[in-house]
């Protein structure tokens, strides 16, 4: 974790910390500038940040009950209520007050990583331990397994959570159980944002220069099993 975080408040809920790493003043206001700003620390082009000026325009006025019928005019987030801007279809990892639902992190990978069941299957890589991650087909299974009848809002915020994250995390094209926790408690944003704040970067994450590299010289999208695939000739080289 950032040492920057030790000057929040140490009474916040885990959706409050969540956040937190976009109200980069501590007022519990996040504005849509600071929603872009952050997108942009993380990494993330100026198109897709701007597209996050989005989580302002559906997100600002369930947060804005807290304080006011009225809605707010600048389109802000108030961070003290937070938990009124929870969805529908979502994993429920967070509850009704903001809090975290550990033991349901823990269902999801037993439930959806498909690495296990290869592993249980003798298919893949067998050491006696859970792998711990999640593919882009256990991350469509999973957001189709959360979907509720007549919500297609919610569908629609948990897809593009799930890709953000994805997009964010991937390692190996996969989003890892560490790396999931640390995203739900908020720390992991802090973690990549002092990373790429360093010479050598972050190591992980997936955008739209790896896309057209892979693609144009590669004929595919996915970027790891390429880089397995020189590992390999490699390897046998040696």
């Amino acid at each position: 974790m950032s040492s920057l975080t030790s000057s929040l408040p140490t009474n916040l809920t885990a959706l409050q910390l969540h956040v937190a790493f976009w109200d980069t003043n501590n007022d519990s206001i996040i504005t849509p500038l600071e929603i872009y700003q952050g997108f942009r620390a993380l990494g993330f082009c100026v198109l897709y940040s701007l597209g996050g000026l989005l989580i302002n325009f559906f997100f600002s006025y369930s947060t804005t009950l807290g304080h006011s019928w009225f809605p707010d005019p600048f389109f802000r987030i108030y961070t003290d209520s937070i938990h009124k801007a929870k969805h529908g279809s979502d994993t429920g990892i967070y509850d009704s007050d903001g809090l975290l639902r550990l033991p349901l992190i823990d269902e999801i990978f037993v439930k959806m990583d498909s690495s296990l069941a290869e592993q249980e299957l003798g298919c893949g890589d067998n050491n006696g331990t859970r792998e711990g991650s999640l593919g882009v087909g256990d991350l469509v299974r999973l957001h189709a397994r959360n979907r509720v009848a007549a919500d297609p809002a919610g569908w629609s915020f948990a897809a593009m959570e799930w890709w953000t994250t994805w997009l964010l995390l991937q390692r190996q094209g996969r989003v890892w159980e560490k790396d999931l926790r640390a995203l739900y408690d908020g720390t992991l944003f802090w973690k990549i944002r002092d990373e790429r704040m360093k010479n050598e970067g972050c190591s992980q994450g997936y955008g739209w220069k790896e896309w057209a590299n892979t693609l144009w010289h590669h004929g595919t999208w996915k970027t790891w099993e390429v880089n397995n695939a020189s590992e390999v000739g490699i390897s046998r080289e040696l």
